[in-house]
């Protein structure tokens, strides 16, 4: 059990049936009246964010969620299935689950899948992946007078904004948590 007045970010905390994640905590002490816990939290499985307050000496259960490395191997369309490399278990995620990365996921990339009670909720993407780019338009000397960019076409199928230096069939970095690029790798 847990107290609302340890709370610290990055906490996880089972409330109502649901798993929250601390994101921001404030321990306010008023001039008059008692103590108590601003907070900032979101549910694990629908990223939906709530603020409320709460009496530090409100108790909850620590959730314990579990990150796995596993390996991407397919798609049949629907779903995406996952490869634990120490069992060779395969486990099938939904689109859902997974999230706007998957728009980067490409075969053979090793992702943290995160469950809680063997309920899996979500896939973290390494935060740099590198990608070809499969179709962009050459860019045209002398156009460089500003931070000009051009949209490229990646392997996975997403489109980003590069540099206009940027070609067709070079690899680059893109950052999963935004859909930027880098840098040429």
């Amino acid at each position: 059990m847990i107290s609302a007045g340890d709370f610290r970010n990055g906490l996880n905390f089972e409330m109502e049936g649901q798993v929250y994640q601390v994101v921001e905590f404030q321990h306010v002490k008023p001039g008059k009246g008692s103590a108590f816990v601003r907070t900032k939290y979101k549910n694990v499985k629908t990223g939906a964010v709530v603020e409320r307050s709460f009496n530090p000496n409100e108790k909850f259960e620590q959730a314990q969620l579990d990150r796995n490395d596993m390996l991407y191997i397919y798609s049949d369309g629907e779903l995406y299935y996952f490869m634990d490399q120490s069992t060779y278990e395969q486990r099938p995620i939904s689109k859902d689950d997974i999230g706007d990365g998957i728009r980067f996921l490409k075969e053979e990339m090793i992702c943290k899948v995160l469950s809680y009670q063997g309920e899996v909720f979500g896939v973290e993407l390494p935060i740099v992946v590198e990608l070809e780019i499969t179709e962009c338009e050459p860019g045209v000397k002398g156009d460089t007078a500003t931070n000009a960019t051009k949209l490229a076409t990646l392997e996975t199928g997403a489109t980003v904004k590069v540099p206009l230096f940027v070609n067709q069939n070079e690899i680059i970095r893109v950052d999963t948590r935004t859909g930027e690029y880098i840098e040429r790798a």
